[in-house]
């Protein structure tokens, strides 16, 4: 985990540091400002000192809490503990969609493969695959929150679980399909192995056989993609967010790459590696409760 959190930020810092034009300008637009204000809010935000220095710097105040203000003067860490949760619970309401409806229609394809059923979700997840997100949000935004009426168009300040919904599900939408996919292979697969037809020879039920030999063992990959898809979802839903105007990680991120702020793209940036790194040591762990083979103390 601190190998890929010091990677990531060293990568993301630089590819910032790289960045054309001077952000510091930038801040008066098509005004002269001072030579000597410019040199403050320079030497202020660090802009003066070499990369290592700047880097350095940065890691000092992320690993003591400060992670200082923005160009406008606000508190960076004020602002992520405003987007922050609101970010987290429309990925935490993507990644229910998926994981609930995905798995479900996965095992039904993979159990009738072949069948009806198999090849409609199969074509189906094709076209969601396909259809770019943008797109996906703009006919949702239309037919579902302004012809239909069963969902706000646009979120706004007033961002709770029922009025992300919506976004949630164009969120999770290309994700659903691969976790369909994915179950599917894994329970057809599933169904052919040894101690599947020795528990089937054995007389236990046809439920207990698919829940608790089939399925368990077949949701190890689809359980790992879950746990890496956690933060793409959180970091991915910049569009998603500009589509439906959610106040979160996803929009403070892109207006900061167009001021091209530093400190507060890498800070987001640092969270968001936090929150796959950690998700993906949950993974790690649930392993061992799906597989009994899998021990970490050997």
């Amino acid at each position: 985990m601190i190998p890929v959190f010091i990677g990531t930020t060293l990568l993301v810092y630089y590819m910032v540091f790289a960045l054309p034009g001077d952000p510091i300008a930038a801040l008066f637009g098509d005004r002269q400002p001072p030579q000597a204000v410019i040199d403050t809010l320079r030497s202020q935000y660090n802009l003066d000192q070499p990369f290592w220095v700047q880097y350095g710097l940065f890691l000092k105040n992320l690993f003591t809490f400060n992670l200082g203000n923005d160009f406008t003067g606000q508190p960076i860490a004020a602002t992520l503990a405003r987007v922050f949760p609101v970010t987290a619970m429309l990925a935490i309401e993507a990644l229910i969609i998926q994981a609930v409806f995905g798995v479900a229609f996965g095992v039904f394809a993979g159990l009738r493969r072949g069948g009806w059923f198999d090849s409609t979700v199969l074509v189906a997840s094709l076209v969601v695959i396909a259809v770019p997100t943008f797109v996906l949000g703009f006919v949702f935004q239309l037919v579902f929150g302004v012809q239909l009426g069963w969902a706000k168009p646009t979120v706004g300040a007033n961002a709770n679980w029922g009025n992300l919904l919506l976004p949630a599900v164009v969120l999770g939408l290309v994700s659903f399909a691969y976790v369909l996919r994915l179950t599917r292979a894994s329970v057809s697969e599933g169904m052919n192995a040894d101690f599947v037809r020795t528990a089937t020879a054995k007389g236990l039920s046809r439920p207990r056989v698919v829940l608790a030999h089939i399925l368990r063992n077949s949701l190890i990959p689809v359980v790992t993609y879950l746990g890496a898809n956690l933060g793409g979802l959180m970091g991915g839903a910049i569009v998603t967010e500009g589509i439906f105007n959610v106040p979160g990680v996803g929009n403070k991120l892109y207006q900061a790459v167009l001021r091209s702020e530093g400190p507060t793209i890498v800070s987001i940036v640092s969270v968001l590696v936090l929150v796959f790194v950690v998700a993906n040591l949950l993974v790690d762990l649930l392993y061992a409760w799906l597989d009994p083979r899998i021990r970490y103390d050997q």
